[in-house]
């Protein structure tokens, strides 16, 4: 049995030392090389630190060279945490008070521009210098053999799009479980090609990044420009023979509402997975219609679960206003359904997602309060030590046994005295044609609901239909049509940023 990420990475590295492990537009690394570069980093490391079990930050694109660094970091006995490179100086002042962390990597293209933040106190590594070296195998080896399945690889940070962000904590064997699902779930193996769309900062790359090492698999990176450029995008899935992508619900619907599908065979690509925010029936129904013979499946998950808990294989049609299930737990990973009296919420009632299994993360890094409040005793459970997960999800059951994603609390508002789901009202205007995108957003002070939208019909008209469609109390006071709704980093909807454009 692995105890270790690296142990997995090695083995699929013996085997096929010129298969390509990862990959960009104009480069590639087989596991021999990336085997050979990332110990070459921890050797670095290791002789230069003389630390173990610390942060240490990555400042570097997303390229093959920051996931030389993330790994080669795991193999200095330490652990990683990527850092946007158009982050504000705030913001990282901010991750390193957090760490306190010392030493970053980063590149020469890098260098000047993390140079211009002026943070002080921090030791910078540049990652051509960190490469240039011979590999220590005694001393490697006497690290490996410190380490355990509980150490931690990375810590991630969270968007902050709500306050100060958290780094969740994740170690060796909860990558391990989850990828482990994920290879046998979705059959990944060495004949996989993932195609990246997430930054390597968000949770989704774990599945991507982590399966591909686990399996011997291949994962090319997808230029990011290339999205706001559909046929070019296609063109890339084409030409890499990618099969088995995993994206944002936003960056499918971008592909779907460009009619790319229809212009460009895609022979290759059989799998087609989602999570991160709610994916649009009508977009997934253009995917199929496009894409018949693909698999689709809708992942749900937090951070704090490593990537996913629960997941749907789509094994049937939906009309554009449903809601796709979330469906049931991944195997070695449970759900449970609690309801604010503290008991289990029965089918079609409502309840808390809580999870527990070895999917969780260990907790927020140097923030006893919030690790506290999340991470709790199973209240189901009044007999041993049991930590679970809030994941301040609500859900329930259908009449089918699937596991339906209502909203987050926080996106349960008192509108007119009434208790409303933002998502209810996305499903319906969903449903309304000539709308390829939509988000409601609630204005507390002005008691105010303003619908932001994408799609060719006027906002009058769009106000009448939704009055078909909705109850008084549920209609949106305003309607905003936008060429293009405002996307954060990860590329989900930018909820905060819309509510502070609300006049």
């Amino acid at each position: 049995m692995l105890k270790n990420v690296l142990e997995a990475l090695e083995k699929f590295s013996d085997q096929n030392k010129n298969k390509i492990i990862f990959g960009e537009s104009e480069k590639v690394i087989t596991y021999g090389e990336f085997v050979s570069d990332v110990k070459l980093i921890g050797t670095s490391l290791l002789q230069k630190l003389n630390e173990k079990r610390v942060p240490i930050m990555i400042w570097i694109d997303k390229t093959i060279e920051c996931l030389e660094a993330m790994i080669g970091v795991v193999y200095s006995g330490n652990f990683y945490t990527i850092v946007d490179t158009k982050s504000p100086k705030e913001r990282l002042q901010n991750m390193i008070e957090i760490l306190e962390c010392n030493t970053i990597i980063t590149n020469r293209k890098n260098l000047e521009k993390l140079k211009k933040l002026e943070i002080s106190g921090i030791n910078v590594l540049l990652y051509e210098e960190l490469i240039e070296n011979k590999i220590n195998e005694e001393l490697l080896k006497q690290i490996r053999k410190d380490q355990i399945d509980t150490d931690p690889v990375y810590v991630l940070f969270t968007s902050g799009s709500t306050g100060t962000p958290k780094g969740t904590v994740v170690n060796h064997r909860s990558i391990l479980a989850y990828t482990n699902w994920v290879k046998d779930c979705f059959k990944i193996d060495i004949n996989t090609i993932f195609g990246s769309q997430t930054p390597f900062y968000f949770s989704m790359s774990i599945l991507d990044v982590y399966t591909t090492i686990l399996t011997g698999a291949t994962l090319y990176i997808i230029p990011k420009m290339y999205f706001s450029f559909p046929m070019k995008l296609i063109e890339y899935i084409k030409e890499k023979k990618i099969n088995t992508i995993y994206w944002v619900p936003s960056a499918l619907c971008i592909v779907a509402n460009f009619g790319a599908l229809e212009k460009i065979d895609l022979p290759n690509l059989k799998k087609v997975l989602f999570a991160g925010e709610v994916m649009p029936v009508k977009q997934l129904n253009m995917w199929q219609e496009a894409l018949p013979n693909c698999m689709y499946a809708n992942l749900y998950g937090p951070t704090e679960t490593t990537d996913i808990c629960s997941y749907y294989i789509v094994n049937r049609r939906f009309e554009n206003n449903e809601t796709l299930p979330i469906g049931t737990h991944c195997d070695n990973c449970n759900i449970l359904l609690i309801k604010d009296d503290g008991t289990e919420a029965k089918p079609g009632e409502e309840g808390e997602i809580i999870v527990r299994g070895t999917f969780l993360a260990d907790g927020y890094y140097r923030n006893e309060q919030k690790t506290e409040e999340a991470f709790v005793q199973n209240p189901l459970n009044k007999k041993y030590p049991e930590i679970v997960y809030k994941t301040g999800d609500i859900g329930k059951y259908n009449d089918k046994g699937e596991l339906l994603y209502i909203s987050r609390k926080d996106y349960q508002i008192k509108h007119m005295g009434y208790r409303i789901e933002l998502g209810e009202i996305e499903k319906n205007i969903y449903g309304i044609e000539g709308v390829t995108l939509c988000v409601a957003i609630h204005e507390e002070k002005s008691d105010k609901i303003v619908l932001f939208y994408q799609g060719e019909i006027e906002e009058n008209e769009l106000a009448k239909k939704a009055a078909d469609k909705l109850l008084p109390y549920m209609r949106p006071n305003q309607y905003q049509r936008m060429e293009k709704v405002l996307y954060n980093p990860n590329g989900k909807i930018d909820r905060k940023q819309l509510k502070q454009t609300i006049i």
